[in-house]
């Protein structure tokens, strides 16, 4: 085989072919144009249909419609990149109406980097060209008079073949952030695997697993623009194996898209006891997301064909178990049918389902009320990720504060004292940050190997607590025999995953009054709410709830099952 036609596997293995391969190149590039003029897309070009849907719908498509499609992405290519509001603190309240914080973190789920980073160590060879194809996002660096939208993280979860992937990719085409020309090379390969259904979804699951299995094993992460604001979509996994993996989406996500399917049969098997449909609405709502839209997808499914007896029967089903759970029906939740695979009713209203008369979820998302945060809280940093790249590169959302460029900050728990050489977010570059923004942090100071998910960048003036014992208001979900002192569990906290153990039980809590039993209770059971005294096998970083809902919020489990939920009443100070 000619060496010029494969690339090595590294660089190491590049002997002296180089030097053959140079001489040649050379010759071709003397007559490259360098003065071409640049390329102008044509706006009065087809719109793209995928081919399953040609079948269904006529050949021709109205150019009227398609100048018009093509013009509302250009606007969405060309808008400002947004940063954003800030935290909002909220007052103590009992579990059962807790209203909280629309800002939380990603736990680095313990099988995995949290974060999709498509670094080209990380790229398997064979994906390496399609990875330098994907086009990125455009968005231009932001004009300083420009007014910043509001950024809002947007996690999509529910049981494994929902559709969540592919509703995040067909959102991306139809904001303009996946042009044509990819999705008609995805629908290409996705056919030569028998899988042409699936192409949309590989937009976010960019990995040769994934793709292969048609399964999201790690958070994908994509942003799109409306006029009013700038979203980031966090495409969470279904699958039971990667919970943790979810749990990190949805702590760092203001809204909650809940994906079920209304395919006959399908959507029992999500809703039933094994089904991810329960646990993902209940571990959303744990890692403080506020609001829930609830997608009711697949509508277009022969055994469906846009029924609104089908559509009520899973509304009917769901709205008892989210309510147990937390959600306000009236305020908290919104329904609405849709199919991801045709893009119907994500964008554009459908004749298909004139009984549905609330607008589609794209124009939904826009006219959502703003978060209300304000930026002049402690800065608070939960790590998600880290890597080198010309120093060391940190990622995570800014959960309060604002951080600026050459700002000094600290890293807790170890106490480093850093320096931000640079900022970005959303990977636009950019001076200052708010509260609410995906950043990515090159910072002086520090190794790579010092830094762990689950550390926090704070300020100096407000150090953030670190420490092994606390006291927590534990409501304990699902267990099968009781809890006693000396159980030990995996307790999921911002970005932090960490061994704990219950050292004692305080008193027992009534869910009804809330009072508290004058007694210590030798055990709890499933369904009763207790204080406990926990205590971890290693210094952690946290906050109480009532100072940092965000950072108060935690999670135990254990074999793979979400046990309990709690939140941080006090922290114990060491004895020596």
């Amino acid at each position: 085989m000619d060496p010029r036609d494969t690339a090595p596997d590294s660089w190491e293995q590049e002997d002296d072919v180089e030097a053959t391969i140079d001489g040649q190149l050379e010759s071709a590039f003397t007559s490259l144009n360098v003065n071409a003029k640049p390329f102008v897309p044509n706006v009065n070009a087809a719109e793209f249909v995928p081919s399953f849907a040609v079948k269904a719908h006529s050949e021709t498509v109205d150019s009227a419609v398609a100048v018009e499609k093509i013009s509302t992405m250009e606007v969405s290519e060309s808008a400002a990149p947004v940063e954003n509001g800030d935290t909002e603190m909220s007052t103590e309240e009992p579990w059962d109406q807790k209203e909280a914080e629309p800002n939380e973190e990603e736990p680095g789920g313990g099988d995995r980097g949290p974060v999709e980073q498509a670094t080209t160590e990380e790229t398997a060879p064979e994906m390496m060209e399609e990875e330098e194809e994907a086009p990125a996002p455009k968005v231009p660096p932001t004009q300083p008079d420009a007014p910043r939208k509001e950024h809002i993280n947007v996690v999509f979860i529910g049981h494994v073949d929902a559709g969540k992937s592919t509703i995040g990719g067909q959102i991306m085409y139809l904001t303009g952030m996946v042009d044509k020309r990819t999705l008609e090379k995805y629908e290409r390969e996705a056919k030569e695997k028998n899988r042409e259904t699936w192409y949309l979804s590989w937009a976010l699951d960019t990995n040769q697993e994934e793709r292969d299995k048609g399964k999201t094993v790690e958070v994908g992460r994509a942003y799109f623009e409306t006029d009013k604001k700038h979203f980031t979509i966090l495409d969470a996994p279904g699958h039971k194996s990667f919970v943790p993996n979810m749990i990190g989406g949805a702590s760092q996500a203001d809204l909650a898209v809940l994906v079920i399917s209304a395919r006959k049969g399908e959507f029992e098997t999500g809703f039933e006891k094994g089904g991810q449909t329960r646990e993902h609405a209940m571990l959303a709502k744990t890692a403080g997301v506020k609001h829930l839209i609830v997608l009711v997808n697949k509508m277009d499914d022969p055994t469906v064909s846009w029924s609104l007896e089908r559509y009520e029967e899973c509304k009917e089903k769901l709205v008892p178990f989210l309510k147990k759970v937390g959600f306000n029906p009236k305020k908290d939740i919104h329904f609405m049918p849709c199919s991801g695979l045709t893009g119907a009713n994500l964008k554009e209203p459908t004749d298909m389902c004139s009984w549905y008369t609330g607008l589609p979820f794209i124009p939904h998302l826009d006219s959502l009320p703003n978060f209300n945060r304000s930026s002049d809280g402690p800065v608070r940093l939960p790590i998600v990720d880290k890597y080198k790249d010309m120093g060391t590169v940190i990622l995570g959302k800014l959960e309060s504060g604002s951080i600026s460029k050459a700002q000094q900050l600290v890293m807790m728990p170890n106490r480093h004292v850093v320096e931000v050489l640079s900022l970005l977010s959303d990977d636009v570059e950019t001076d200052d940050a708010g509260p609410g923004e995906n950043l990515k942090l090159r910072l002086k100071g520090i190794e790579e190997e010092e830094i762990l998910p689950g550390f926090i960048l704070c300020n100096a003036e407000n150090l953030c607590h670190s420490g092994r014992t606390f006291d927590a208001q534990i409501v304990i979900i699902e267990h099968k025999s009781i809890i006693c002192p000396g159980y030990n569990a995996v307790l999921h906290i911002h970005t932090c995953i960490e061994e704990v153990q219950i050292t004692a039980l305080i008193c027992l809590v009534d869910k009804k009054s809330g009072e508290k039993s004058k007694t210590r209770p030798r055990f709890v059971k499933q369904d009763q709410v207790c204080i406990a005294r926990l205590r971890t096998a290693g210094t952690i970083c946290l906050e109480t709830f009532k100072d940092f809902p965000q950072m108060g919020r935690f999670t135990l489990r254990d074999e793979g099952k979400t046990i309990a939920i709690g939140k941080v009443l006090k922290l114990v100070a060491e004895r020596d």
